[in-house]
């Protein structure tokens, strides 16, 4: 039988995590619930994936987290996840400036698909001078 100790399983589990982050959003999208929930009292790194209440959420300043800086409620601190899931075409939500959708994201906006055919796209599938930057699925 294989056992281990607890300073050899923080250890493991430090390593676990360090590869988790070299994950692509997309593959970090396959497995969610391998990220750490959000927790208050934690000090964050940039680019650290953090799930709050289902959503995944990735650090865009270095912070301690507080009891009021939700991810959801502080876009300064986090960006939402746009694509939670790579096999499901979600509706189009406006993105911020931290979380674009990029080139081959697929949306769905006023019952149509769309797909972007830019990377850093915030902009409105279908709205007029938005030609160039979504295509409508057919």
């Amino acid at each position: 039988m294989f056992k281990i100790t607890g300073a050899e399983a923080l250890k493991y589990h430090q390593i676990f995590q360090k590869m988790l982050e070299q994950l692509s959003e997309e593959d970090a999208l396959t497995v969610p619930l391998l990220h750490e929930p959000w927790t208050p009292g934690v000090q964050y790194e940039v680019g650290k994936r953090v799930l709050y209440n289902d959503v995944l959420y990735t650090v865009l300043q270095a912070h301690t987290s507080q009891e009021t800086w939700t991810p959801d409620v502080s876009p300064s601190l986090f960006a939402k996840v746009l694509i939670p899931d790579p096999h499901v075409v979600p509706e189009w939500v406006q993105p911020d400036s931290t979380n674009p959708y990029m080139k081959g994201d697929h949306v769905m906006h006023n019952g149509q698909e769309w797909e972007s055919t830019v990377d850093n796209n915030v902009w409105e599938p279908g709205a007029i001078g938005t030609e160039s930057l979504w295509r409508l699925c057919e």
